[in-house]
């Protein structure tokens, strides 16, 4: 299902695969992939003029080709090491395409878009850690991306917890992953939101494989009864909105 926001349409095309739209024509993907969880499967559009990455678990050079047009920008994180990653072989700056490292605090503009990133990552002691105690996803290892496209600022967190720095971005459509596990699950992701006020929640990161499998109805009626408009797109062409 395709969502309208002002003058830009969003997409969730799963995992966290986003695709966003504005109205001047510009198209920005984030995360695509990867295609072993069968993301894009079928899909080839190659419409993407900019292209972020937001960590290693979501860099798959396989579903930045579907994606990226051929004079396409790609932004990944400084941290990304593609020998690090099982079955790829394709470091970022082999791509055919304008490839930039950008890390977890920064700020820029790129032709008609504004962008920012912020930290990514579980705490220590926090809920989303593995059998030994150990963050999945540590400090440096991962940021958000935040992009302005036609006066509409998107934000998808990345695979991170809910941080405080979050309660205080200006921010139109929040996208927050609500799997759990290694990510916010629903209830801490409805929290955030409730802080941040958008204009507009849809969730991501979620139902791709068991572990991140949620209720995503009760998150949809979770945020609505705090008064933030939210919709709930399943990646299969059905949604609904409160």
């Amino acid at each position: 299902m395709t969502v309208r926001f002002g003058a830009v349409t969003v997409d969730w095309l799963g995992l966290a695969t986003i695709r966003l739209e504005g109205e001047t024509g510009a198209v920005v993907y984030i995360d695509p992939g990867p295609e072993r969880y069968g993301v894009l499967e079928g899909r080839e559009p190659r419409d993407g003029d900019l292209v972020l990455v937001s960590n290693g678990d979501h860099y798959d050079p396989a579903s930045i080709r579907r994606v990226a047009r051929e004079d396409a920008m790609v932004l990944v994180h400084e941290s990304i090491d593609a020998d690090a990653i099982d079955g790829i072989d394709d470091r970022p700056e082999t791509l055919p395409y304008d490839i930039e490292r950008v890390g977890a605090d920064e700020s820029f503009v790129l032709g008609p878009l504004d962008l920012f990133t912020t930290p990514a990552h579980n705490e220590p002691d926090g809920p989303h850690t593995d059998a030994d105690g150990q963050p999945y996803h540590r400090e440096g290892e991962g940021c958000g991306f935040g992009v302005t496209i036609d006066g509409v600022t998107a934000y998808w967190p990345g695979d991170t917890d809910a941080h405080s720095f979050h309660e205080d971005l200006a921010v139109d459509l929040f996208l927050p992953p609500i799997g759990g596990t290694y990510t916010m699950d629903r209830r801490e992701a409805a929290v955030l939101a409730a802080a941040m006020r958008p204009g507009l929640v849809l969730p991501v990161h979620y139902e791709t494989f068991d572990a991140i499998e949620t209720d995503a109805d009760a998150f949809v009626v979770d945020v609505a009864n705090r008064g933030v408009p939210v919709v709930l797109d399943s990646a299969t062409g059905e949604g609904e909105t409160e």
